[in-house]
């Protein structure tokens, strides 16, 4: 991690409020994924995408636009802004990148002093990453900065950028100062699917997740939005996240619980192995829920309001891999068994990021043997007569060899769905760990190699 690192009631009959601190029951909404036509005019969307962006409800205290100012091609939205109200607390989490973009590193300066009871905002670009771009990067952040801060009347020091599209590529500041004014016009605290769909580079889908409870006696809701396909690995990836909320949490708490939940979303899912230079997440809370201000971590309104933090934070990462660059199967690879927790993530990481396993996935080849290859790879401790590999809930090898009980036949069929398990069990001893992946498919070529033209 870096520096500073970073997871509605519905009107019908009011239910009695818990006890102080119970753990809130998590509510998701989410879509199902969908079945789309290749034939679709423009970039296809993906076939695990969702049958659409789901209603986001309004978080008091947060307000989003969205406008085209035509940074790499006209014809679409590409800048975003979030204006969060007075008294709310921020957090963030960061690619770890050694050549992490311009933006990135005045994010995590600014949360590092952060001070002041004002406002904040978010301004985000998609088509240039401002990454490599030298002296000229940081004067394009220091430009934009004051251009929100102006119109907003806040510090620039409370204006947080993020930009996401070609590396090593002047970003012209010019171009988004030219539509803060009609950013600010168009503030809307239901802006959220049009701000979404700003960041976008190569999604083939907005992507946005919404949880809601009780904590603390009052209700609560966590909603956010993000972006995300490809140069996507664990330190984050070629993507941006945004997610709010309406409760009361403390600075020191907000940045602990952000990076709890992206150890188990954001940082466990890999399209293609690559760490993107631009990686940000990014969590304000309101305090506009009523509920008493929740100042750890480890209480009960603290677990209350993580889990559902951990909730819109997994499932905006779980869209990621399904939006990932020409996947048709989200897989998802359990490790279970290992010495340590440590040796459990090794594997499960060399099996979802193996080309030959991704591969043989994308063809529906139940070629057991390269997970059995990319174990061995891992560096972690492992032993041949005590692994077990399944494929969902069929058993296909174990004690160093394959089943008796299994076939090619049953194999085969499984590889067939769209949504697959990998479970690994190396027998010796309690490490566990997961990571979502998808498979590696022509279409990840067609759309890298095209990527600049």
């Amino acid at each position: 991690m870096a520096k500073k690192s970073a997871d509605k009631k519905d009107g019908k009959k009011k239910k009695k409020a818990p006890k102080r601190g119970k753990p809130a029951k998590v509510m998701v909404v989410t879509a199902e994924p969908k079945q789309v036509s290749a034939a679709v005019s423009g970039p296809a969307i993906s076939p695990l995408a969702p049958s659409a962006f789901p209603d986001l409800p309004a978080i008091a205290g947060v307000r989003f636009a969205a406008a085209e100012a035509a940074i790499k091609k006209p014809g679409r939205y590409d800048v975003m802004l979030a204006e969060i109200a007075p008294g709310a607390a921020i957090a963030g989490v960061f690619t770890r990148s050694a050549t992490r973009s311009a933006p990135v590193r005045d994010c995590e300066a600014k949360l590092a002093a952060l001070s002041g009871p004002e406002g904040y905002a978010i301004l985000v670009n998609s088509g240039n990453s401002n990454a490599f771009t030298g002296k000229a990067g940081d004067g394009t952040v220091e430009t934009v900065c004051a251009g929100v801060a102006d119109a907003l009347a806040i510090p620039p020091a409370h204006v947080f950028t993020a930009s996401t599209g070609v590396i090593g590529e002047p970003l012209p500041a010019e171009k988004i100062t030219a539509v803060i004014g009609t950013l600010k016009d168009g503030l809307d605290a239901a802006g959220t699917e049009l701000a979404a769909r700003a960041i976008m580079t190569t999604d083939t889908f907005p992507k946005g997740a919404v949880a809601s409870g009780e904590v603390g006696g009052k209700p609560v809701t966590v909603m956010g939005f993000a972006k995300g396909s490809g140069m996507i690995a664990p330190d984050m990836a070629t993507m941006l996240g945004y997610v709010f909320t309406d409760a009361a949490v403390a600075p020191e708490a907000l940045q602990v619980m952000l990076t709890s939940a992206t150890r188990g979303s954001f940082n466990a899912i890999t399209v293609d192995g690559d760490t993107s230079t631009s990686d940000t997440v990014m969590l304000a809370a309101t305090g506009k829920a009523g509920n008493a201000p929740i100042v750890s971590a480890r209480g009960a309104d603290g677990r209350a309001f993580a889990a559902l933090l951990q909730a819109v934070m997994r499932d905006l990462a779980l869209q990621i891999v399904r939006d990932g660059e020409g996947a048709t199967k989200l897989v998802e690879v359990n490790v279970t068994g290992a010495r340590t927790a440590k040796d459990a993530d090794r594997v499960a990481r060399s099996i979802a990021n193996s080309p030959l396993v991704k591969t043989a996935i994308a063809g529906e080849d139940p070629n057991w043997g390269r997970i059995v290859m990319a174990v061995g790879k891992s560096g972690a401790a492992a032993d041949r007569d005590t692994l077990t590999i399944r494929f969902g809930d069929i058993l296909v090898a174990e004690n160093g060899w394959r089943a008796e009980s299994y076939t090619e036949a049953a194999g085969a069929a499984y590889m067939k769905g769209e949504e697959l398990a990998v479970n690994v069990d190396l027998g010796l001893g309690k490490g566990a760990a997961t990571v979502w992946t998808c498979d590696l498919t022509h279409g990840y070529i067609s759309i890298n190699a095209d990527y600049r033209s």
